[in-house]
């Protein structure tokens, strides 16, 4: 058996012995899932993810974009950071244009806590504006408690139907990989789907952990679904604006600053950019894999009859009663 990892941390060492957590494979190439707290996250990020727990300190305007892998992640980090940060920068300034949102939106699993030299540290890339943003991949249990109850910053969740989660990850992992190709099918990601084994999952305990949150305290955590946006991107726009504390103004809206934001994170408007189609956002991953068709209901080109249905069935249980439906 290997030895416990250990993170220093100011002489405070967090041991996890990964060893002991049951692990499946990951659907990421070589990688591998380990069942931490219930859900089965990337075994390389869990010392990170107990120190995001132990550590982060929360501050009251921070505001924390949650969803659950290739559920529009990219496409929320470009309208969050637009929207909070409006009154610093014009459409011809934007960061925008330079960097990929996730580097606007840092991960605190996957990169702000790889990166700490000290409990209260997040390292060269932590957000100095205010509101700081971040992004997180986590389910809502899995939160520190800092965050959870202790804190007034605000959660802004986005999820989308399993259907089309599952292509979309499909791509995302195969693309430009020969290796991953060749092993895995887009029945065995139906297959460990439905077993509730993918990153950071299962996916229907990762959205209802979201959707009670959202119910029991609506000013502190605001549930989106990636349809919705995609039906009417501006009522959205506003209503995140309302929800972080950044209103739009009536002059604003005369002025069809909404319509500009909505349109400058467009997904083609995105994929359009020079940043978006070279360079890499993390050593595995480039700029470009985030960008894809971004269509609703695209499963239907991929997925037979069958697996969708297993799919709708297992998603209508594991949520029934809960009041949260999708639209396929």
């Amino acid at each position: 058996m290997k030895n416990p990892i250990p993170i220093s941390i100011n002489n405070n060492d967090i041991d996890i012995d990964l060893d002991k957590l049951p692990k499946t494979k990951g659907w990421l190439g070589s990688s591998v899932l380990s069942l931490y707290q219930g859900y089965w996250c990337p075994s390389r990020i869990i010392p990170n993810i107990k120190l995001f727990q132990t550590h982060f300190q929360p501050q009251s305007q921070d505001i924390i974009l949650a969803s659950s892998p290739k559920s529009g992640t990219t496409w929320l980090k470009a309208l969050l950071f637009s929207i909070a940060n409006r009154s610093r920068y014009t459409l011809s300034n934007t960061p925008l244009l330079t960097s990929n949102p996730h580097q606007l939106l840092p991960f605190l699993e996957f990169n702000l806590y790889a990166e700490a030299k000290a409990p209260h540290d997040l390292g060269p890339d932590a957000p100095v504006t205010t509101p700081r943003l971040f992004s997180t991949h986590l389910p809502h249990i899995l939160l520190p408690e800092s965050v959870i109850k202790s804190s007034e910053c605000r959660i802004v969740y986005i999820c989308r139907n399993p259907l089309d989660t599952i292509v979309s990850f499909w791509h995302f992992a195969t693309r430009d990989r020969v290796e991953s190709q060749s092993q895995w099918m887009i029945k065995d990601y139906v297959d460990k789907f439905c077993l509730g084994e993918q990153g950071f999952g299962p996916f229907w305990d990762h959205v209802l952990g979201y959707w009670k949150e959202s119910l029991e305290k609506p000013e502190k955590v605001l549930f989106l679904k990636y349809e919705d946006l995609k039906e009417d991107i501006e009522v959205h726009v506003k209503k995140i604006g309302e929800f972080i504390g950044c209103p739009f103004s009536e002059e604003e809206e005369k002025k069809g600053v909404i319509g500009e934001i909505s349109q400058l994170c467009s997904l083609k408007n995105l994929s359009d950019l020079e940043v978006n189609k070279s360079g890499k956002f993390m050593p595995n991953f480039d700029n470009k894999s985030y960008f894809r068709k971004g269509q609703v209901g695209d499963w239907v080109n991929h997925l037979s009859p069958s697996m969708a249905q297993h799919i709708i069935e297992i998603i209508d249980k594991k949520l029934g009663g809960s009041g949260l439906e999708f639209i396929y």
